[in-house]
């Protein structure tokens, strides 16, 4: 089980960083696509699981959690999906951008301290202000190079205009204020309805009714409604979806591949079907990527899940840092990795390499930001265990 959920989380989450990469590279405006297809999937993967049927047709299961605390998790978590993606169009490197995303502390303390009038220990406050530095190098390692001078670059001025990447740094800091409102809201329901548990059978008295071992797990039902009621928020983004398809299929190279036919298909006793030994099939390159990102974005959420439901908070940001550092390693060497997953998928030769369009980071101020992000996360969270630790004395004393 353990290697399993560690697959999920490793395997899934590091490809799908890489996959996002190569599509946001060469389609930096195609956020809302992406965005679009990891809903859609998700909530088609979790279907069968959600549905019942009846005599008057399929029905959705019970909810553990009723719908009305779902739709502010819904908003919140769709703007959030949907600004992280479509801030790559606004020059924002990956690295930059894994970083950046790890610096929600910030947030959370703040919202903590102002909305649920939260305190802090001097571990916690002290590991907020490493996040904090380290997430300010980080943003200056790329900056630098967007502000380079049109005379020492080939690239065009929107290219090389620091209040693009300013504008992009701008709207990950929104998607942070609003993920910490929603980690606000996710506790607040969580506290009421109880939090989610790795199996169907489980209750908070220990013991289950029938209609509650038929359910799905917790887990599983808010990953499911969180992408399922979200999908109706792309009606009013109809439009810019239809062009982002339009711009794929008009203005991007085509891969080529045959599909062999069974010889009991291309020939019968008295009927000449001409259809040749095989099938061949023309398709836009980017869709290829685009359908491995969407399956290791159902890999990543999955395994997240499912550590989540089966150890303590502390080990959970571990294994998220450990992860992230894989991600951010393979980013920044993502050329080799691509390269191969290039080779076996048929798109070699096809498009820029990982984080071309983007140009060079500093790479000391990278690598410092990054250690003071993982380690001031490590910090935080030791400080949580150490608050509640010192709480559960007093009480006993």
């Amino acid at each position: 089980m353990w290697f399993s959920t560690l697959s999920l989380i490793f395997g899934g989450c590091c490809s799908n960083a890489v996959t996002l990469e190569h599509v946001t590279s060469q389609y930096p405006n195609s956020g809302s696509l992406i965005t679009f297809l990891q809903f859609f999937l998700i909530s088609l993967h979790g279907l069968p699981t959600h549905l019942t049927w009846t005599r008057y047709g399929p029905r959705f299961k019970p909810r553990r959690i009723p719908l009305t605390p779902y739709l502010g998790q819904v908003a919140l978590f769709y703007l959030i999906s949907l600004l992280n993606n479509a801030a790559f169009a606004y020059q924002i490197p990956m690295p930059v951008h894994i970083i950046f995303r790890s610096g929600g502390l910030v947030i959370s303390m703040l919202l903590g301290w102002l909305v649920s009038n939260k305190r802090y220990s001097f571990t916690q406050i002290l590991s907020v202000l490493m996040v904090t530095l380290g997430v300010v190098l980080t943003t200056l390692s790329a900056s630098r190079s967007t502000s380079a001078s049109p005379s020492s670059s080939s690239s065009s001025s929107a290219e090389t205009n620091p209040y693009i990447y300013a504008t992009g740094i701008l709207i990950l800091t929104v998607a942070l204020i609003f993920s910490g409102f929603l980690g606000i809201l996710q506790d607040w329901t969580y506290t009421k309805y109880g939090r989610p548990t790795t199996s169907s059978t489980s209750s908070t008295n220990g013991s289950a009714s029938p209609s509650q071992q038929a359910l799905p797990a917790s887990w599983q039902e808010s990953m499911f409604y969180l992408h399922f009621l979200g999908l109706f928020l792309f009606l009013p983004l109809l439009p810019d979806l239809k062009s982002q398809i339009s711009a794929i299929n008009h203005r991007s190279p085509r891969t080529h591949f045959s599909v062999p036919l069974p010889s009991s298909i291309t020939s019968f006793p008295f009927i000449n079907l001409n259809l040749g030994t095989s099938i061949h099939i023309s398709i836009p390159t980017p869709y290829l990527p685009l359908l491995l990102n969407t399956l290791t974005q159902l890999l990543c959420i999955a395994g997240v899940h499912m550590l989540t439901t089966r150890v303590s908070a502390l080990t959970v940001t571990l294994v998220l840092v450990v992860r992230k550092a894989a991600s951010l390693v393979l980013s920044v060497k993502g050329a080799v990795l691509w390269s191969v997953i290039a080779r076996f998928s048929g798109l070699e030769g096809s498009g820029v390499g990982m984080g071309g369009k983007y140009g060079d980071v500093d790479g000391r101020m990278l690598w410092s930001g990054a250690v003071m992000v993982m380690a001031g996360t490590v910090g935080y969270t030791v400080g949580i265990k150490r608050s509640e630790k010192i709480r559960t004395n007093l009480k006993e004393e």
